[in-house]
């Protein structure tokens, strides 16, 4: 089956390398243009060895539009003369007229257990809504988005303390294997694309820099939720507020709840820090309901990420210093 791969970053890599592995033939890869580190504001994509890189060393011809969707655009997939496109992580809603240049249309490889979390960030919203298990479903594309027809899905159990970061790059393998898995379904005739349930359909739009913003007054697993579910971008961050300094803000790159302490009649201001000391030091941060979590790991503007111990003793808090969005 003649091909055209489409995607960016880490999680469509390995679809990518599958399909160049397959006996099928993959005639183009359509790709995100060249963009400078750190450029693309907004993307949670990460990156490996590249795509490009991938496709420029099996010698596929690449293209790299702004968008897909133009008469352009189109004129080059028909160029390839494709049977199917297999998209994951492209980026953009293809229109009828791109679908139509293959003969089959399109899949997706999509993160998430659709109808759940359709959308640019599947796997950050996941986690931020505390769901213990996501996947990877292929899905027949439709200009609608991650509406499609489902052919396979997978599932896999979410990590405790795992970041988004790092679920990417255990479910893109999965993905990987399920696209060639569907390709194969659909030679054969014996797909069978089931509905989804529109009842269950929740939305996962591409992340802001805004919803890294720590909120304290929320319960601690929902703060360490949210740490872990901003990495690898926007990042999970607050301000430091101490007296007779300007705040500075701090990335908080690792965090755990603790075990609610027992309090009777005294609520703790939220993002008021403590640090239990004894044995080990540690940073303890006051969130809604009196929970606690404990930083483990920060990093202050300007300098490198490092353990919340070490922070402490170059930075010991004093009494009202606090951590949050607003200005004291």
């Amino acid at each position: 089956m003649r091909l055209v791969m489409m995607g960016t970053g880490t999680f469509a890599e390995p679809t990518l390398e599958a399909l160049l592995h397959s006996s099928h033939q993959v005639v183009g890869l359509v790709t995100q243009p060249d963009r400078a580190v750190g450029a693309e504001r907004g993307s949670t994509r990460q990156t490996g060895k590249g795509m490009k890189t991938i496709a420029q060393e099996k010698g596929v011809p690449i293209y790299q539009p702004e968008s897909i969707n133009t008469p352009e655009g189109v004129a080059q997939l028909q160029a390839w003369s494709p049977d199917l496109l297999v998209v994951a992580a492209y980026g953009q809603i293809l229109k009828p007229d791109v679908l139509a240049a293959a003969k089959h249309g399109g899949i997706n490889v999509h993160a998430s257990l659709l109808p759940k979390y359709r959308g640019a960030a599947p796997i950050a919203w996941a986690i931020y809504q505390g769901e213990t298990q996501t996947g990877v479903t292929i899905i027949q594309m439709t200009p609608q988005l991650d509406a499609g027809g489902m052919i396979g899905q997978v599932t896999v159990d979410i990590g405790a303390e795992e970041t988004s970061g790092e679920l990417e790059v255990r479910l893109a393998p999965l993905g990987a294997k399920l696209a060639l898995e569907s390709i194969e379904q659909i030679i054969a005739g014996t797909a069978k694309p089931m509905q989804q349930d529109k009842g269950q359909v929740t939305k996962a739009p591409k992340l802001k820099k805004e919803d890294g913003i720590i909120d304290w007054t929320r319960p601690a697993e929902q703060v360490c939720r949210q740490i872990r579910a901003m990495q690898p971008w926007p990042t999970a961050y607050t301000l430091l507020h101490r007296q007779g300094k300007e705040p500075v803000r701090i990335i908080v790159n690792r965090a755990v709840p603790l075990p609610t302490p027992e309090i009777v009649g005294w609520e703790a201001p939220t993002g008021a820090i403590s640090v239990a000391d004894g044995k080990n030091l540690k940073l303890v941060v006051w969130c809604g309901g009196s929970t606690q979590v404990e930083v483990l790991e920060l990093q202050p503007a300007g300098k490198r990420r490092m353990a919340a111990v070490e922070f402490l003793r170059g930075s010991p808090p004093r009494e009202g210093d606090r951590f949050g969005p607003e200005a004291s």
